[in-house]
């Protein structure tokens, strides 16, 4: 008798369009996300602060390039990435101590994340406009 194997089809590429991600894993690459943005953005930050804090006269540039609206949302998206890597990590670390590690818990905690960076960005995106 001649045994037939069947093998599993198995899909040659992913469709990232069609994975559903669960909250945590989202707050998760949400994270790496924010903390790869703010460290590219660090040399655009640094100049920033030497120009407010170096003369008068940079001084002046500075006030004029945070006046444009589009640098202000700039300012608010490099906000919101501080302030949800901040909340993630916070998140992380006490998942690293073994505190909410049950599932519901994990999710709760994920959704609080994204309520509290979302917050947080409001209301200092209010005193950045």
């Amino acid at each position: 008798m001649t045994e037939v194997i069947l093998k599993k089809q198995r899909p040659k590429h992913l469709a990232l369009n069609q994975i559903r991600l669960p909250l945590p894993g989202f707050v998760s690459i949400l994270h790496r996300v924010s903390g790869a943005g703010l460290f590219l953005m660090l040399p655009v930050l640094l100049a920033l602060f030497g120009n407010s804090v170096g003369s008068p006269e940079s001084y002046a540039s500075y006030k004029s390039v945070i006046g444009n609206p589009f640098f202000k949302l700039v300012l608010l998206g490099l906000l919101w990435a501080y302030l949800h890597h901040f909340c993630a990590g916070i998140r992380f670390l006490l998942l690293d101590m073994h505190k909410g590690i049950d599932l519901p818990s994990a999710r709760r905690s994920a959704g609080i994340v994204l309520v509290v960076s979302l917050v947080l960005t409001v209301a200092l995106g209010v005193k950045l406009w």
